[in-house]
Formats: structure tokens, C-alpha cells, sequence
């Protein structure tokens, strides 16, 4: 009787030994599980062809990087930028990178031609992505060259201006042979530069300049309807906005037809019309204060290459 009730304790408590070592491995199991998957980097905003959100690099270097793309652009038309942060973890850097450079829409709408330089100083990581128009110019081999010639020598010294600099000499190199299209001269309007404020001067100047000699020539309502054609004609040449060229002529219309320009224009004087400074360029760059925008291209494949120091 004892040794059956022995066999029978021994049982039970082997039983209750398995059950404390599975609850046991439930539980560490448990432990080890993250509670929360940890989120992506958010995209910074685009504000500069030059973002350091590390303070490497000194204004000066980064006013002379800017500079050069800039004056590149100009020339080409292809837009570079350039990213430095301390991490991207989660995200590896090609994906944060692709992410980034869609996001931003680098290079010319309708053409593509924009380059992105990401350097993740942190994880010791750089990354150059190409868009589609200029994998011809720069392939994921010629991409890695560079960052393994140009780049990680010097960052390895600390010398990230240098390694950039000489970086972006190489790219801008084999891209200006690319055969793209021809940047938009200096005096023309890029699409979407037109701003509220030009859209202001333009309706102070131009309104009634040409709303009083259509009154005066054609009178008072074919004239303000003249004026208001012509003025939303024009406001879509320098737009290419329907929307912006349809308020232009609306308010012209509106506004000749409700004043006495045609009585007033010996005496009206509108010679500062030369003063208001109007934004160019080819790809976002502004002419007066250095301000820098997206081309509205995108479209990157993947197509570039990364490397370590």
C-alpha cells in the first residue's frame, strides 16, 4: 500500500514538473515577444537641396554643396539632393532611401532625372538612388564606385564634406554626357512657380494696363470682356494652370468691368512693374532666396547602390 501510494505521488508529481516547466517556457517565450512593432522613419520635409540633421557639416560646406547642385541643375536640368541623419532603423537604408527620394519626387516631372545621396552616420551606412531616367548614366556599378572611391575613404577620416563633394563631381560627371532634355531657360516659367503674390502684382499691373486701352478702343463691355480672355490666356501660359488662368480671368473680367481704368489711364503710372522679382529655373530653384522644391519627377526603381565605412 505504501509503495503504490509512493508510485502514485511520484507521478503526480512529475506530471506537475512538466506542467511548471511549460508554463515556464510560455513565459519566457512571453517576455521576448515585442509588445509594439517599432514604427518607420518619417520622410523629413523637403527644404533644401542639402538636409543635415546631424550638424556634420558647416554652413559654409553646406551653402557651397547647395551652390553646386544648383548651378548643375540649372545647366542639366537632372536635381540632385543630399540627406544626412543619424539612423534609419528600423527601415535598411535602400528602402528608406527609395522611400525618401518618391516621397520627395526628385528631378523633372515628365522626365525623371533626379539622384538621392542618403549617409545614415549612425549606422555608419551611405546610400546613392538613382531614378530610372539616369540608370543609364549612373548604374547600380558605377553608383558603387563611386561610394567605395569617392565617399567611404574619406568619411572614414571623418571628412564627410569632402567624401560629398567629390561624390557628387563623379555623378554630375557621367550625367552630363545623358542624353535629357533641355533644362527650361532662366526666363521662363517652370510649371507651378506661379505664385499668389505674382498672381497679385499681375492683377495690379497687367489688369489695368490692358482693361483701360480695351475700354477705351472697344468700350466698356466688349473690352472688359477682352480683357478678361487675355488675361486668363496669358495667366495660362505662365501657369499652365486652368485653375489659376480661370480666377485671372474672372477677376479681370470683374475688374475692368466694374472700374474706370478707361478714364484713368493717362494719369495711372505703373512703372514698378519691373521690380517685383519673379521665381525661375528649371526644377524648383528660386531665383531670389535660395529657397529649393521638388521637381514633381520620382519614379525610383531601386536602382543604385549602398556601402559602409
Amino acid at each position: 500500500m505504501a509503495e503504490r501510494l509512493a508510485l502514485t505521488q511520484g507521478r503526480w508529481g512529475g506530471l506537475a514538473l512538466h506542467c511548471l516547466g511549460f508554463f515556464l517556457v510560455l513565459a519566457a517565450v512571453g517576455l521576448n515577444l515585442p509588445l509594439q512593432a517599432q514604427p518607420v522613419l518619417a520622410v523629413p520635409a523637403l527644404t533644401t537641396s542639402v538636409l543635415d540633421t546631424t550638424g556634420t557639416l558647416t554652413e559654409a560646406q553646406a551653402q557651397a554643396l547647395q551652390e553646386k547642385l544648383a548651378a548643375f541643375e540649372r545647366s542639366s536640368g537632372a536635381q540632385m539632393a543630399i540627406l544626412l541623419l543619424p539612423s534609419t532603423l528600423p527601415e535598411d537604408i535602400a528602402s528608406y532611401a527609395n522611400r525618401v527620394a518618391n516621397t520627395w519626387k526628385i528631378g523633372r516631372k515628365g522626365v525623371g532625372d533626379g539622384l538621392l545621396i542618403i549617409v545614415a552616420k549612425n549606422d555608419r551606412k551611405v546610400r546613392i538612388e538613382v531614378a530610372k531616367s539616369l540608370e543609364g548614366a549612373v548604374p547600380d556599378l558605377a553608383a558603387k564606385q563611386v561610394i567605395d572611391e569617392a565617399m567611404t575613404p574619406r568619411f572614414k577620416q571623418g571628412d564627410f564634406s569632402g567624401g560629398l563633394d567629390s561624390a557628387v563631381d563623379q555623378l554630375m560627371a557621367r550625367i552630363k554626357d545623358e542624353a535629357l532634355p533641355a533644362p527650361v531657360a532662366r526666363n521662363e516659367r517652370s510649371t507651378g512657380s506661379f505664385q499668389w503674390t505674382d498672381l497679385a502684382i499681375f492683377i495690379f499691373i497687367a489688369v489695368p494696363l490692358v482693361g483701360g486701352m480695351a475700354r477705351r478702343i472697344m468700350g466698356r463691355n466688349l473690352g472688359s470682356v477682352t480683357t478678361g480672355g487675355a488675361m486668363g490666356l496669358l495667366a495660362l501660359l505662365l501657369t499652365r494652370s486652368w485653375l489659376l488662368a480661370g480666377l485671372a480671368g474672372l477677376i479681370a473680367l470683374a475688374w475692368t468691368l466694374l472700374s474706370g481704368f478707361g478714364r484713368s489711364l493717362g494719369g495711372s503710372g505703373w512703372g514698378a512693374s519691373s521690380a517685383h522679382g519673379w521665381r525661375t529655373g528649371g526644377g524648383g530653384i528660386s531665383s531670389g532666396g535660395g529657397g529649393f522644391s521638388s521637381g514633381g519627377g520620382g519614379d525610383f526603381g531601386g536602382g543604385g547602390a549602398s556601402g559602409d565605412w
